[in-house]
């Protein structure tokens, strides 16, 4: 946590965040994140880095997921969707300060498993499901809060219009190479604004040629 801290304070500038939450920070500092990473990768797991998982993904760099969850300002009677369950390490996370979360991955082997992993870990409030998250999951929606964890070159417009008024999304932007997480907020009149938080990298959201409906 004292790296966490540390970085914070080193990113501040970008981020208008010289400190987390305490709320946030205590869930993630109790959270035991080696049971959401490969059994050879566990002696790593308390390290301020990402770690592979498989199928090219990674559980996130422990900073990149308190700032992300810090930005998404969870509530505990949030009803919250999340795009990319991965191992589902940032799910579990939410799930302790929210009300609900609803969960999807593209790749049917990590779903499942993040899906028998938060079972299995006793959080009873998550749920998982397969699909192409660009297209959100409409029949859950709207969501007070929107955590994507997968980088598209533009916000899907799925997810904005599944985020509730007065709501807010955190998400990672752009090309490959120049990807920025990014806030989303919409007023309780539902105009958007937008403000760009830090560089990052993260994998590339898979995105239809254009919309077409929910999958």
């Amino acid at each position: 946590m004292a790296e966490i801290a540390a970085e914070a304070a080193l990113t501040a500038g970008h981020t208008g965040r010289a400190a987390f939450g305490e709320r946030v920070l205590r869930v993630i500092g109790e959270m035991p994140r080696h049971e959401f990473v490969p059994i050879e990768l566990q002696p790593y797991a308390y390290l301020n880095r990402p770690l592979p998982i498989g199928y090219d993904k990674t559980v996130s760099q422990p900073f990149i997921v308190a700032l992300m969850t810090d930005l998404l300002d969870p509530r505990a009677d949030d009803v919250v969707l999340e795009i990319g369950a991965g191992a589902g390490y940032q799910a579990a996370i939410l799930a302790q300060l929210t009300k609900r979360v609803y969960s999807i991955d593209i790749i049917e082997e990590l779903a499942q498993g993040a899906e028998r992993r938060l079972r299995r870990l006793g959080y009873e409030n998550v749920e998982v499901r397969v699909g192409n998250g660009y297209y959100g999951w409409p029949e859950n929606a709207p969501y007070d809060k929107i955590m994507v964890t997968a980088a598209s070159e533009l916000i899907p417009p799925p997810l904005l219009t599944q985020l509730r008024p007065g709501g807010r999304m955190v998400v990672p932007t752009g090309i490959p190479d120049k990807q920025t997480l990014t806030l989303v907020e919409k007023s309780a009149t539902g105009s958007l604004t937008t403000r760009e938080i830090l560089p990052v990298r993260f994998s590339e959201m898979e995105e239809p040629g254009e919309y077409a409906g929910a999958a």
